[in-house]
């Protein structure tokens, strides 16, 4: 909104978004850059020579689209091209315009703006059964199983009872259905209350209540708290991840009218840019028609509040609403995550649906294909359907919902949640790290350490000397005889100045450096209110109370604040601001007052800040300015030590801030003053006027001192950076902050090695420079790689594929001043480019869209709210326990999933083998070997505890895990399941089933039901002995069985009664035979175990023992 009393355009302007069309054609661009090599130096740049080498290029094969491309994955291509196609026309996007805006008068808006609802749910009444199902079905698994469940409804194809096939699937979908309506349910409660907040609106007869989803474009909107001064602050932490306070300014015309309801006895309109992407800029002008002459003010971004901020006092004008506001067309939606490991399982059921086709062929081939063949075919394939277990997804199911319980119950990460219980594996295959800086890595709080004056150097031990010097110094003024000054600071400062060639004392270079840190910036003072004896609240400034005890700082930079409490501590204390002037008061207490004639904004291509005052005792005007070294370098007058003293601050970690003044005389300031305003009027290239004029000033600047501040780290940020490291994670790190903080940041938390070069991509904002500069990056080897998101839009734009594969080789990489939807961006790059898993962590607002964009995302409840552990995977309280988690339980998840998955398929595929084993020795028949609830016990009851119980193992202990992080790069090549690890147990289980069927015929005695007996108890007994053979722990070894002891002597005894004879089962020659075939079945398989832990362990069992 725009603030009009103090009044704001209210924008819901968010961030920056990158958009890559696929061509790009620029006039200004030599022809010839398509046909140029990459890798070229300047000089052959200049010269068109192509004598380097270059790199690959990104090579797209066009694959022939036949019937076999169709088959294997191609009918999904085509089925999601007309979705998405389907998707596009009923969600056409309206073109967004320029639009102008009446105060207060919504009814002239000429279009139709979007209502000011938020929407998070995935579905609607209508859609909420179909998506669901389509989100299971896609998985060739539950497809497959609804087939052969339908089959089952045709009487020739009828194999078994139907609740042997409806009841598992059944169950599946009902859990799954009730999760997702829990998860909607959850949604639009939190929909619902955020649309019922109620704001006060500013109508012709007075204020009404107005719920937020009823504001429109063109109200006026009422946010209290404190008092009206033509300023406010806002924090954009959930836009930007800053979450220091702003300061805004409202629109000069409106903030001189008398009251607040005169704001509807003018005629005035705002006329605003159309919605976009950007939240570092807006353009607008504000006019009032009623006034003789008409009246423009120029609005910038210095007018405006956002959505998604938290502000303190405002009327504003609503300019954009609900989908147009920044931070919705700069939030992602979030989409359904699936596991690497559930790809994986997908792709072997298929391989296994594709056996079973061929295993189902060759009876029918061996039956010599008469009669019904073809139905007789399908039997088959029902009849080994137990190849591919439905109590896969049911198992694994329950293995995440144990993993995920465990993560919450560990004490050493307290706090932490896990939000999607579907994907814990993942935390054990990845790759890249994207993280946020602000909150995530720090802790946003500034301490002030070094100031430098170029011969001398004081830090945090010696600031006491600093002190007594500006004590020393107002007390010789104040002792100096004066009859009307109230300024301590002027004669001083006018004797010291008196010869221009006298080298400064010490103490007075000190003074004029306190002085200028504490005049130069953006801080306002503020003082809490306190409730007075009849419950009044009184402003504590009403009556220029300014006591230590109730003053903070707001400022858009925590800089700022650092720098400021630090000048109070040494005795110079800024004790009130506001828009035209500010006070400090001296160690001795007087008041100092300034009046402020200027501001100059930091912006992050200036890289600096400035501002004019004009002390009030002598009228002498003075231009401070301070920003980053590279900046000033170039400003202030020669010198010898300052890039020195900048790189020495650096390599310590500290923040740098060099500053300076300048003093102006009355002509020289009105010629700046009439230059500037014309400048700011401008609609065309109106910041580059503006700059040009403010350059104008910045000449032949005194330097005064050097500040170092120092960015205070989260608890064992470095050792957790330094683990990830070791275990083969690459870190990037992804902030909107600075390039220079970014940087400094980056080496003190250790994220780039102190033997590490750091490359810093020079701004490119052409095709030209982009292929200069890529080909300079090229060159440097095993450097870190820092980047601003201006110039990595720039590079992607038309060397995606190459500046991904350079920078996936950097030890680590540094994006700043990123927009949420750049963070999103790189990180769908990078899956796109590496095809690796991504995490992303971050705890903000603006960190959502790179969250839900990533494989995991992880979430930190921290000072800017909890929306970015809302809509994580995971949420924690500290950035040092994703160690924990990623080493430990990411780790324990995988290895468990990956185990349990193949095991669970093992019991589907012996069990199939036996089936094959008898039908062919009865003649090809396609006759079920066990019957109804044997079947269905067998997968559940009978087996499923023991099964379950790989959850609970473990390989290698916590301590070892967090202490070898290098076991974890193992994980991420994927050899716990492969098709390798799959084939060697469809050998054991084609083994183990031949032998399990043969024996048992062997054995057998005068009937049949003797077969059956036999072969079921040593098939489960077998598939018990397997779990004890593939756990490591004694604790799942117990748990195996003791639940086989209860089972098969508890509710196993009653459910074979129905099928089983039980007067053979109690006797001892059924036990000798199935005890034997048992030993066949399982000692050689121990016996290779035992071989090749002995010559070929692994790498974890040298640790364990």
């Amino acid at each position: 909104c725009v603030i009009s009393y103090i009044t704001f355009p209210v924008s819901g302007r968010l961030c920056v978004t990158i958009l890559r069309p696929h061509r790009y054609s620029l006039e200004d661009e030599p022809s010839n850059l398509d046909e140029m090599p990459l890798m070229m130096s300047e000089e052959g740049f200049e010269n068109d020579e192509s004598d380097y080498q270059t790199l690959p290029r990104a090579r797209v094969n066009q694959r022939q689209r036949g019937l076999g491309w169709f088959l294997l994955g191609g009918w999904k291509v085509l089925c999601g091209s007309c979705c998405d196609c389907l998707a596009h026309i009923c969600r056409r996007k309206k073109e967004l315009k320029a639009r102008t805006v009446w105060l207060g008068c919504p009814e002239k808006c000429e279009e139709k703006y979007p209502k000011n609802g938020i929407k998070n749910q995935k579905y609607n009444i209508f859609t909420f059964v179909p998506g669901v199902l389509y989100q299971q079905f896609k998985f060739f698994l539950n497809l497959y199983f609804l087939v052969v469940a339908c089959s089952q409804f045709v009487p020739s194809l009828k194999i078994g009872y139907l609740y042997t096939y409806w009841a598992p699937l059944a169950f599946v979908l009902a859990v799954t259905m009730v999760r997702e309506a829990v998860d909607e349910v959850r949604r639009y409660q939190r929909d619902k209350e955020m649309n019922s907040q109620l704001y006060s609106k500013l109508t012709v007869r007075g204020k009404i209540q107005v719920k937020s989803s009823d504001i429109q474009v063109g109200d006026l909107i009422i946010v209290e708290k404190g008092s009206v001064l033509g300023a406010c602050f806002i924090r954009t932490d959930q836009l930007d991840g800053e979450t220091d306070w702003k300061l805004k300014v409202a629109v000069g015309c409106t903030q001189r009218l008398p009251a607040v309801g005169d704001l509807f006895s003018i005629s005035a309109y705002v006329y605003a840019q159309k919605p976009q992407l950007d939240i570092h800029s807006f353009e607008g002008n504000f006019t009032r028609e009623d006034a003789d002459p008409q009246i423009h003010e120029s609005l910038s971004i210095e007018n405006t509040l956002w959505a998604s901020t938290v502000v303190a006092q405002v009327i504003g004008v609503v300019i954009y609403t609900g989908k147009e506001t920044r931070s919705v067309l700069n939030t992602s939606y979030a989409k359904n995550k699936v596991g690497l490991l559930d790809l994986e399982l997908n792709r072997l059921t298929k391989a296994l649906f594709l056996a079973q086709v061929v295993l189902s062929i060759v009876m029918v081939a061996l039956q010599g294909f008469v009669g019904p063949w073809f139905r007789n075919l399908f039997r088959f394939v029902v009849l080994f359907s137990y190849i591919i277990p439905i109590s896969l997804r049911v198992n694994l199911d329950m293995g995440k919902s144990a993993y995920g319980w465990m993560i919450m119950k560990d004490e050493n990460i307290p706090g932490t949640v896990v939000r999607t219980s579907t994907i814990p594996e993942e935390l054990g295959r990845l790759v890249y790290l994207l993280t946020d800086k602000t909150g995530t890595l720090t802790q946003n709080e500034m301490i002030f350490k070094r100031l430098h004056l170029g011969t001398v150097s004081y830090g945090t031990d010696t600031m006491d000397e600093i002190q007594s010097h500006i004590f020393q110094s107002y007390a010789q003024v104040t002792s100096q005889p004066s009859s009307s000054s109230t300024s301590g600071a002027t004669p001083s400062r006018k004797t010291q100045t008196s010869g221009p060639k006298v080298r400064k004392s010490v103490s007075s270079r000190i003074h004029e450096a306190v002085k200028a840190i504490a005049l130069c910036h953006n801080v306002t003072p503020v003082y809490e209110s306190h409730t007075g004896v009849n419950g009044e609240t009184e402003s504590a400034e009403a009556d220029q109370d300014f006591s230590d005890d109730n003053r903070t700082y707001q400022a858009s930079s925590p800089d700022e604040v650092a720098l400021v409490r630090w000048t109070e501590s040494v005795g110079l204390t800024l004790v009130n601001r506001d828009l035209t002037s500010l006070q400090l008061k001296t160690p001795s207490g007087q008041i100092l007052s300034f009046y402020i004639l200027q501001i100059f904004p930091f912006t992050s291509e200036s890289k600096r800040m400035g501002i004019i005052v004009r002390e009030e005792s002598t009228g002498d005007i003075t231009f401070y300015m301070k920003g980053a070294d590279v900046a000033m370098a170039s400003i202030v007058q020669y010198n010898d030590w300052l890039e020195e003293e900048c790189g020495n601050m650096a390599r310590e970690g500290l923040r740098t801030l060099v500053v300076a003044k300048k003093s102006l005389s009355e002509e020289q300031y009105q010629d700046f003053e009439n230059r500037y305003n014309q400048a700011k009027l401008s609609i065309h290239d109106r910041t580059l006027k503006v700059a040009a004029v403010v350059e104008s000033l910045e000449r032949e600047m005194e330097l005064l001192c050097l500040t170092g501040v120092e960015d205070q780290l989260q608890a064992d940020v470095r050792p957790t950076l330094e683990l990830l490291r070791n275990a083969g994670i690459k870190i990037w790190m992804l902030t909107g902050d600075k390039l220079e903080t970014a940087t400094c940041i980056a080496k003190s938390s250790h994220l780039v090695s102190r033997n590490q070069d750091i490359h810093v991509f020079r701004p490119v904002s052409n095709r030209g420079e982009a292929h200069l500069e890529l080909n300079a990056f090229r060159r440097k080897h095993d450097c870190a790689l820092v980047i601003s998101g201006d110039s990595l839009e720039v590079c992607l734009r038309y060397y995606e594929h190459e500046f991904v594969e350079l920078a996936c080789q950097c030890p680590a990489v540094v994006c700043c001043r990123c927009s949420p939807t750049q963070k999103a961006q790189i990180v769908k790059l990078l899956q796109q480019h590496t095809a690796n898993r991504t995490c992303a962590i971050g705890d903000g607002g603006n960190d959502v869209s790179m969250i839900q964009a990533a494989h995991c995302g992880i979430g930190i409840e921290g000072k800017e709210g909890k929306q970015a552990s809302l809509a994580a995977d995971f949420s924690i309280t500290q950035f040092k326990h994703i160690g924990r988690l990623l080493m430990v339980h990411g780790r324990n998840s995988y290895k468990r999933s990956a185990a349990l998955g193949q095991f669970v398929m093992h019991r589907g595929m012996i069990i199939s083998t036996m089936q094959a084993v008898f039908s062919s020795v009865f003649f090809f028949a396609s006759v079920p070997l066990y019957q109804g609830f044997l079947m269905v016990g067998y997968a559940t009851i009978y087996t499923m505890f023991p099964v379950f119980s790989l959850v609970l193992d473990q390989d290698v202990k916590p301590e070892m895990a967090l202490l070898y992080p290098e076991l974890y790069k193992d994980l991420t090549k994927g050899r716990s399941l492969s098709f390798k690890t799959f084939l060697i147990w469809v050998l054991i289980s084609v083994y183990q089933g031949g032998i399990l069927m043969y024996g048992a015929l062997v054995l057998f005695e005068s009937e049949f039901v003797h077969v059956v007996a036999i072969s079921f108890t040593a098939l489960v007994l077998t598939e018990l002995l397997m779990v004890a053979l593939t756990i490591r722990t004694c604790l799942g070894c117990y748990l195996a069985s003791l639940a086989f002891l209860n089972e098969y002597f508890g509710i196993g005894r009653v459910s074979f009664g129905a099928f089983l004879d039980l007067s053979f089962i109690t006797t001892w020659p059924f036990l000798w035979k199935v005890s034997a075939i048992t030993l066949v079945s399982c000692l050689p398989l121990y016996i290779i175990k035992y071989l090749k832990r002995k010559f070929s362990p692994p790498s974890y069992s040298k640790l364990s023992s």
